[in-house]
């Protein structure tokens, strides 16, 4: 009995895919922590200015309306500026993990007892620790060995093009 045709071509696309998916995942992690720490660094800028009640209502999903536009205004472009990318692709890149990484701090928030903590006390302090305990959380999110001091080597990083050979100047 012969095998089916179809085996061959579904092992290609499957070892097409498993590419695809090794080449991005380290500019996914990358464009994540980006955004992460755009987001992380407005709030905190918040909580400085005496803000902690609104950084509380944005991290327990209770904001206003316009406080959630206008910190996510502020977010956004402090990852644009982090990024460094230019016109659509900045804003496509942007329009697709900005709400993924505010809805992951938003549910690691209302998975745990930080919630109850900054609504019964939205002080600086509290707010300031449940930021931090946030980045702790992101970081095992994108890292799952965070701390293990496990490295990426040399040799399973994507081959980049070499540059051109440039002229030297006697």
């Amino acid at each position: 009995m012969k095998a089916p045709a179809i085996f061959p071509t579904l092992l290609d696309a499957t070892r097409a895919l498993g590419l695809r998916a090794w080449q991005t995942g380290p500019l996914f992690r990358k464009a994540f922590r980006s955004a992460a720490e755009s987001v992380q660094e407005v709030l905190r800028a918040e909580v400085q200015k005496g803000n902690a009640k609104v950084v509380a209502d944005f991290l327990t999903d209770k904001a206003a309306p316009a406080v959630k536009s206008l910190l996510l205004e502020r977010m956004t472009l402090r990852l644009l500026a982090r990024l460094g990318l230019r016109g659509a692709l900045a804003s496509n890149v942007v329009g697709w993990i900005l709400p993924f990484v505010v809805e992951k701090i938003v549910r690691a928030v209302l998975k745990t007892d930080m919630a109850a903590r900054m609504q019964q006390h939205p002080t600086v302090t509290n707010v300031r620790q449940t930021l931090d305990e946030l980045t702790t959380r992101l970081r095992r999110a994108v890292l799952p060995d965070f701390g293990s001091r496990a490295e990426v080597l040399e040799h399973d990083l994507p081959e980049l093009p070499a540059a051109a050979p440039t002229a030297e100047a006697p």
